[in-house]
């Protein structure tokens, strides 16, 4: 009959093991540190424009989080429905309405929570841009 294996691991092997783990953690966490920091953060004093796998474009203020984003005071615009432009006239651009979300049938809160992996992109918006000008008048 073959002899047991013992699995004993001396005291040194075991300080060797600790160490490496702390080590190990400690570079994980330094890498997820560096990786926050480095991350493009939206600037707090501005707008924010988000651009949406599912082509709708929303405009608030951003929150950056691990998994999700969230987005605050929520606007988006509205084409009105022309179906047809009036007679003698040629189809324009279409005007558009700034829309702040809560109004809708289904009565949504002010905030909205998506998964990164929804976003294309997203990018600060001017102070003298035409959304943020709109903003601003609506909220006066």
């Amino acid at each position: 009959m073959p002899e047991p294996v013992s699995l004993r691991i001396s005291p040194k092997r075991r300080r060797s093991i600790a160490i490496s783990a702390v080590v190990l953690v400690a570079l994980v966490l330094a890498g997820a540190g560096y990786l926050a920091w480095t991350e493009p953060r939206p600037d707090a004093t501005k707008w924010q424009a988000v651009f949406l796998t599912n082509g709708q474009v929303y405009f608030g203020r951003l929150g950056l989080h691990l998994t999700a984003d969230t987005l605050t005071d929520i606007y988006y615009l509205q084409a009105p429905q022309q179906l047809q432009p009036p007679a003698g006239q040629n189809a324009a651009a279409p005007n558009f309405n700034l829309v702040k979300l809560g109004d809708e049938l289904h009565g949504p809160d002010d905030q909205m929570v998506f998964g990164r992996d929804k976003v294309l992109f997203w990018e600060n918006l001017k102070d003298d841009s035409r959304v943020v000008q709109a903003i601003q008048a609506s909220k006066k």
